[in-house]
């Protein structure tokens, strides 16, 4: 590798994490599921198809417009299940707590993710806690993982996208992003804007229903919409076109990026599905997500074109186009 040291940048989702997970977990831990790369892991258990899935949460501030870092973990693990097909089941949350946190905000926290938990019909059923010297934790880490079963009768997989599929995304891109921005004290951003964290099992659900030829969804999360396209297309070896006037963008997200220099596009989401889809599904896959709560500003915004090298090319509002990449660098460190 060309660090002999972690940077931020290994952990924001970009060019950088993915060098990390391929020059230095792959090849140490390599085995048929962990090599799928995929939101969650698939897994065989007799007559059954499970998914697992863990993450971590680090959240700077805990507490945001829309959530906290508890809901947002539920939410999180909940989502990742989903996108792969899987109805989530069970969850585990672990706590790494700093000495000195205050016991009301853990209160809080633990009440949060319990009507999270509630919402989404998922159950926390066994957890840790662990304390650590004051200045070792910046405050509260928690962990999730969660199992569910899949019983969708197709894979749902980058290794399943077609040519000709269109991409969908369930709504506006960046909100959680440009929330936790608006209450960095350091920036100075005054803002009514709020984080999209949702659970969002309900809403895959009824997509499910109602089309058998969805063949990939993800959950924009670290590095935004643009960072899992590219990383979509990369690992499908697919041109994606997709266009910039059909990316539902609020107007308040927009303006805080423009005053602090940051894209949309790469702004993390916590509440939203990107779907891979068959063209002759998509309207009725549009029509079920606007029904939905969630979904309510869902829109089509791109196609998959043909195989060869893998790009992600956005077609810009003006008529031009550029080639998108994956972020090299840590847009908003500690966001998610």
């Amino acid at each position: 590798m060309k660090h002999d040291r972690i940077l931020l940048e290994h952990g924001g989702g970009g060019l950088l994490s993915h060098e990390l997970i391929a020059e230095v977990f792959l090849p140490l831990l390599k085995n048929p599921c962990l090599e799928r790369l995929e939101d969650s892991a698939v897994l065989r258990v007799g007559d059954q198809l499970l998914c697992f899935t863990t993450d971590s949460y680090v959240i700077d501030p805990i507490f945001f417009p829309g959530g906290d870092i508890g809901s947002l973990a539920v939410h999180g693990t909940v989502n990742d299940l989903s996108v792969c097909g899987g109805k989530p089941l069970v969850m585990s949350a672990g706590f790494i707590l700093e000495e000195g946190f205050p016991m009301e905000d853990l209160r809080r926290i633990t009440r949060s993710m319990a009507e999270a938990a509630k919402k989404a019909g998922v159950p926390i059923v066994t957890g840790d806690t662990k304390v650590v010297a004051r200045g070792a934790a910046d405050g509260l880490f928690i962990n999730t993982s969660g199992i569910g079963l899949i019983e969708y009768p197709t894979p749902l997989s980058v290794k399943s996208i077609e040519p000709g599929d269109t991409v969908i995304v369930s709504g506006t891109i960046g909100d959680h992003g440009a929330a936790v921005l608006s209450k960095r004290r350091e920036l100075g951003v005054i803002s009514q804007i709020r984080s999209d964290s949702a659970p969002l099992n309900g809403l895959i659900g009824a997509i499910l229903e109602a089309s058998p030829n969805i063949h990939c969804m993800r959950d924009p999360t670290r590095g935004g919409l643009g960072a899992i396209l590219a990383e979509i297309a990369g690992q499908s070896g697919c041109l994606i076109e997709f266009r910039e006037k059909n990316i539902p963008v609020r107007e308040e997200v927009r303006g805080i990026c423009e005053i602090l220099g940051f894209d949309p596009l790469f702004l993390a989401n916590e509440g939203k599905v990107a779907l891979f889809c068959a063209p002759e599904d998509a309207g009725r896959i549009l029509d079920v997500m606007k029904v939905h709560e969630y979904g309510r500003d869902a829109a089509v915004i791109g196609v998959v074109g043909e195989r060869g090298r893998g790009r992600l090319v956005l077609r810009t509002a003006i008529g031009g186009s550029r080639e998108v990449d994956l972020p090299v660098g840590e847009l908003v460190p500690r966001i998610c």
